[in-house]
């Protein structure tokens, strides 16, 4: 592997506690850096799910790694260090040859409890998307490239705040050289408005979709595949600030993977409710979604909704599925015999839908990287179908467009190597005042068109109509 063309200072690492108004939510303290370049936020969203406990904010970092078209470009305050052929190194080699250099510059404040117990503390964070999967396997390039935002956006960080929401105890984790600011005074920072300008537009019409799904069916009744998850993109133009846009819709989605992050030509709002990859002292963890059912506020509706979703074979099938290529994914990198699947088919609700979901776990292989477990199992199959190469080569034929972030992932790598990442679904790009949107579902043989065009709806349904209605 080649030397990192930087020398990160040798520091020690500081964690202190911070005094803040009881209740304050770290979207209120965030907002004061929400508009700059690489700012970052993990939101848990208030969920409950998935032991949802940290919200962190990332700013202003140490070093930049960025992918596009092929290409990484490493840079530290305004100079470019090295450019990089994704032929010659992986974008997350590279990643991981910056990271490891940074993690070795590191003195941990091992005294502290707090280092044991928080997530991240410092380290890589950032998102990639699901065109990266372009440097990892050969795929078909039908659709052209046509959006500002990088294949991969991955940062160094060497500060930190982090909200324990449980405890409501706040920290702040720092290097030496960083000082330290006066949060209580970011309270004061306001947002501009955020209006979207005409409705939303799909880039097909529902007879397009009922067509594309039958391409599909024969791919399956072929044997090209057992599953194709298959998308539609929504568009719409929009003026002023995108964070207010995430900070509305989070007051309507609670889940646990969200997460806002701005590059110098796009913004990224996640309202995700998937896990894809963790992996905290050797364990890994992938929670795939599949199965999906919409919520009713009359609650015996809502609950007969939810025990349907438990009781249908096909989304049962769907989902197993999945679950049998991600233990594949995995095992490349875990200890022989030691793949657990924990909960099978377990139900999770959320504000606008139910899902099925499924737990396996394993131990990582000693030599084993997180970020090479990371680029092995990347992008998600909850996401892709199975097989995964297949299913991506039928996606890049009947989707329309290409897919940048949406079924990526946003990740993070600490110093602890403790990695956590998620799969982008609910989620938004926004760049060149347009703003996109995307919805899809897994299609099997016995799918439905016109269920499987209803369920896509379904899961932007506190997306699309809340932005609309903020605008009113």
């Amino acid at each position: 592997m080649p030397q990192s063309r930087f020398s990160f200072p040798t520091e020690t690492l500081h964690i202190i506690p911070v005094t803040l108004p009881a209740n304050t939510p770290l979207q209120a303290v965030f907002q004061q850096v929400a508009g700059d370049d690489w700012s970052l936020l993990y939101d848990s969203g208030t969920s409950t799910q998935s032991n949802s406990r940290y919200d962190i904010a990332l700013w202003s970092p140490a070093l930049t790694i960025t992918t596009k078209a092929g290409t990484t470009e490493v840079r530290a305050q305004g100079d470019t260090l090295e450019t990089i052929a994704c032929k010659n190194e992986s974008p997350l080699d590279t990643a991981k040859r910056y990271f490891s250099a940074f993690q070795q510059s590191i003195t941990p404040d091992t005294e502290s409890q707090q280092y044991d117990e928080l997530p991240l503390v410092l380290g890589l964070a950032g998102f990639c998307s699901y065109d990266l999967g372009r440097d990892y396997e050969s795929l078909p390039a039908l659709n052209r490239d046509e959006y500002r935002c990088p294949e991969m956006a991955l940062g160094i960080y060497n500060r930190a705040l982090i909200h324990d929401v449980q405890e409501d105890c706040w920290y702040f984790c720092h290097t030496s050289a960083v000082a330290i600011p006066d949060f209580n005074q970011w309270l004061a920072s306001t947002s501009a408005p955020f209006t979207i300008k005409g409705g939303w537009q799909s880039n097909m019409t529902q007879a397009q979709y009922s067509e594309a799904l039958s391409a599909v069916h024969d791919y399956l009744v072929a044997g090209d595949c057992y599953q194709v998850n298959f998308a539609q993109r929504f568009t719409t133009s929009y003026e002023g600030c995108l964070w207010a846009a995430y900070r509305t819709l989070t007051q309507a989605n609670s889940v646990p993977f969200s997460a806002f992050m701005r590059v110098a030509d796009s913004a990224v709002l996640s309202l995700s409710p998937e896990r894809f990859i963790q992996c905290r002292n050797g364990v890994i963890e992938t929670k795939p979604i599949k199965g999906t059912r919409p919520r009713f506020d009359n609650p015996a509706e809502d609950a007969a909704s939810a025990q349907s979703l438990l009781n249908a074979e096909k989304d049962r099938a769907e989902n197993l599925m999945i679950v049998d290529l991600l233990r594949n994914d995995i095992s490349k990198h875990s200890v022989p015999g030691s793949l657990q699947v924990p909960e099978l088919f377990k139900l999770e609700s959320y504000p606008a839908v139910h899902h099925m979901v499924t737990r396996i776990t394993s131990k990582l292989a000693p030599g084993s990287h997180p970020l090479d477990l990371l680029a092995g199992c990347f992008p998600g199959g909850s996401i892709t179908g199975a097989p995964k190469i297949r299913a991506m080569e039928i996606i890049e034929e009947l989707e329309p467009n290409r897919r940048s972030i949406y079924c990526g992932s946003f990740m993070y790598l600490g110093l602890k190597n403790d990695l956590d990442s998620s799969i982008c679904i609910r989620t938004l790009l926004g760049e060149q005042n347009q703003l996109f949107c995307w919805a899809g579902g897994g299609i099997v043989l016995d799918s439905d068109a016109a269920e499987e065009y209803q369920e896509t709806l379904d899961k932007v349904a506190r997306i699309l109509p809340v932005l609309e209605a903020s605008c009113e």
